[in-house]
């Protein structure tokens, strides 16, 4: 939290170091603008690469070093768990599940994928783990972090639910009280309230994988009396509102331009 009281979370997802429309200087770019905000909590939220290869998590591994916050979570993505990638990921990053529990918040990672599949699952095997972690936090913001999304995301084709399990998953974390659920996965930006939760899905931060008009952004969360404001930024232009929301009072605000592409 900084001295007017802010919490500042960035949000950066998708990189895919390795594919062909990667763009370096894009995440370069966001590196910089990250380290200028001086963030408490920096989450990248999966798919750090193309193909699961070595070199690949090497690159990735690079450019995340060279964000200046001491909390940093990273949790694998699909991409990342092709061609035996999660070990790489395991070398560089350590386990695939993670917790941050500061003084204001908790956030609590898992991943959610697959070996070789595009498709992914929390498990089972994660359920107490999220559940029993969120159920000591109190009154703290409770931010769950997961690779895949939890609900089906409009402009993305013939959409179907990705993670198979996303029901009880849901279930689960409405009732431990979560407020907000950050997600990357299909690349395009956008915010659904569900209950008393807000679910928040980034966008691809470094590469021209897009869809439609959408561009390549990341997420910027800052919470400040309460309220719960979430930024989409550009590297090298604007930052624009894209939802605001009180958990306390259930306010919800969408930015008229908080919508996907057709």
């Amino acid at each position: 939290m900084d001295a007017k009281g802010r919490l500042t979370i960035c949000q950066i997802s998708d990189i895919h170091c390795g594919n062909a429309r990667f763009i370096p200087d894009l995440l370069d770019r966001t590196i910089i603008e990250v380290n200028r905000m001086n963030p408490a909590v920096v989450v990248v939220s999966g798919d750090l690469t193309d193909a699961g290869y070595r070199e690949e998590f090497e690159e990735a591994a690079g450019f995340i070093d060279r964000i200046e916050c001491e909390h940093v979570m990273v949790i694998p993505g699909n991409h990342d768990a092709r061609n035996v990638g999660y070990l790489h990921f395991e070398r560089l990053f350590g386990v695939r599940r993670s917790v941050l529990d500061l003084d204001e918040v908790i956030l609590v990672g898992v991943d959610s994928s697959e070996p070789d599949l595009n498709d992914g699952q929390v498990g089972r095997e994660h359920y107490e783990f999220i559940t029993g972690t969120f159920s000591k936090a109190g009154e703290k913001l409770k931010i769950f972090v997961v690779h895949h999304h939890l609900i089906p995301l409009p402009g993305t084709g013939r959409e179907r639910n990705i993670v198979y399990d996303a029901g009880d998953v849901l279930q689960r974390l409405v009732g431990v009280g979560v407020n907000l659920v950050l997600s990357g996965h299909k690349h395009v930006p956008y915010s659904w309230k569900l209950e008393d939760m807000l679910i928040v899905n980034a966008g691809t931060a470094s590469t021209l994988r897009v869809r439609g008009d959408t561009r390549p952004c990341y997420n910027v969360i800052e919470v400040e009396n309460g309220r719960v404001e979430v930024f989409r930024k550009y590297p090298f232009k604007r930052r624009e509102l894209a939802v605001s929301f009180e958990p306390a009072t259930q306010q919800y605000s969408r930015s008229k331009e908080n919508t996907a592409p057709n």
